[in-house]
């Protein structure tokens, strides 16, 4: 099948989020290593820097997206990613001069996270005002295969990066990926920025975003189902790394192995969404695939020591990230089409707010019991909880209101 060219700015407004992709990635784990290396932080407070911060972020990034919708996006994308570099950047200044503190790192993480939040809620409304409805899709997986590359290469390069250059090193190269992105979408200038009626948000617009998935039955169903299921694939993470790290005694290489390879898997199943869609249509694909990803998870709970552990890990990540690498772009695909032009940075705000303080609580709960019992134990339980997830997929989806293209 020939590659869909979605045009100049497209591919600039993709260049830039690579750019960004690729820096998150290589910075990936950066913090909890600052904190234990450099702060000699314990585990209380690197749990607090996993959880604390990313919650934190999401709340305050609650009135950001009314703020968000009454905006031209291209600016608050730029004015994101410069606050994102700002940020990250104060980390080498203040670990250079012997200032570093642990409250410091804290911050940065709320900062990035809400920013983080209100990029995403303006990307995502000005790629819907750039891309044809029909090439949405296209557009996503595009977007989905770029997030599976980066977290294969980035984090063991950022590894080594780390160990010739210095704990901050890539946090040094996040920060200026996001100046980067910043410089890219500022060359994305003329057609293709949705008119915008700026004003002040109004204090009952800050839940508008829930209000529209909560009513909409699809959307309902698919964020509900999101929830549970990101929550607890995100929750398994930290401690199956307790789990092959300190209980089956797996070497670092393997542990990062296990993850890496895994992630090619995610260019599988991008590349695979328009033409699945196209055969077997949207709603047969949610409910399918959003079946499928939630199968697999149970399996680490069977991990066991040496090269069969090793290769189970491999084989069950697989099949998780090609299952949710197929799924994401359809399901983003699915919210623009189902969500009115002048609600898409609320909805998309408000649904990123929500998974993160899913995840956070659903991580939070995960480590208390796995202190309770086991890592193992704690694994199983996800594993088990998530079977259930797939009864809050739609039974039937319906057919977005058309808008009319301009002349």
């Amino acid at each position: 099948m020939a590659r869909r060219s979605l045009g100049r700015r497209f591919r600039l407004l993709w260049a830039a989020y690579a750019v960004s992709a690729y820096g998150s990635a290589l910075g990936f784990g950066a913090f909890p290593l600052i904190a234990l290396v450099v702060l000699d932080a314990g585990p209380a407070q690197v749990s607090a820097l996993a959880a604390v911060g990313p919650a934190v972020g999401a709340l305050i990034a609650v009135p950001l997206g009314p703020w968000v919708e009454f905006r031209r996006k291209r600016p608050v994308m730029i004015a994101m990613d410069l606050t994102r570099f700002a940020a990250m950047m104060t980390i080498p200044v203040a670990y250079a001069l012997g200032f570093l503190t642990f409250a410091q790192l804290l911050g940065v993480s709320v900062v990035v996270a809400a920013a983080k939040i209100a990029f995403g809620a303006a990307s995502g409304a000005y790629l819907k005002a750039l891309v044809p409805p029909a090439d949405l899709l296209v557009a996503n997986a595009r977007f989905e295969s770029t997030t599976w590359s980066a977290i294969a290469v980035g984090p063991p390069l950022g590894g080594a990066a780390i160990g010739l250059f210095g704990p901050v090193t890539t946090v040094v190269a996040d920060g200026l990926s996001y100046l980067l992105s910043a410089l890219g979408i500022a060359a994305l200038r003329g057609g293709g920025e949705e008119r915008t009626t700026r004003r002040r948000a109004r204090a009952g617009e800050l839940l508008d975003g829930w209000r529209h998935i909560l009513r909409h039955p699809g959307l309902r169903a698919l964020y509900l189902n999101q929830l549970l299921v990101a929550g607890l694939i995100m929750a398994t993470e930290p401690l199956l790394a307790v789990l092959l790290l300190q209980d089956l005694g797996f070497a670092p290489w393997q542990y990062g192995l296990a993850f890496a390879v895994p992630c090619l898997g995610g260019l599988v199943g991008s590349r695979l969404a328009r033409r699945v869609v196209a055969r077997h249509g949207q709603h047969r694909i949610l409910r399918t695939v959003g079946t499928l990803r939630a199968i697999w998870l149970i399996g680490l709970a069977f991990v066991q020591p040496g090269l069969i552990g090793l290769l189970t890990v491999i084989a069950v990540e697989i099949a998780i990230i090609i299952s949710m690498s197929l799924f994401n772009p359809v399901l983003a695909t699915y919210r623009l089409e189902h969500t009115p032009d002048d609600r898409v940075a609320r909805t998309l705000s408000a649904w990123s707010v929500g998974s993160g303080l899913a995840i956070a609580a659903l991580s939070a709960l995960g480590g208390v019991l796995a202190a309770a019992t086991s890592p193992r134990t704690a694994i199983a339980v996800a594993g088990v909880v998530i079977l259930a997830s797939p009864l809050l997929l739609p039974r039937r989806t319906r057919e977005p209101e058309r808008q009319l293209e301009p002349v």
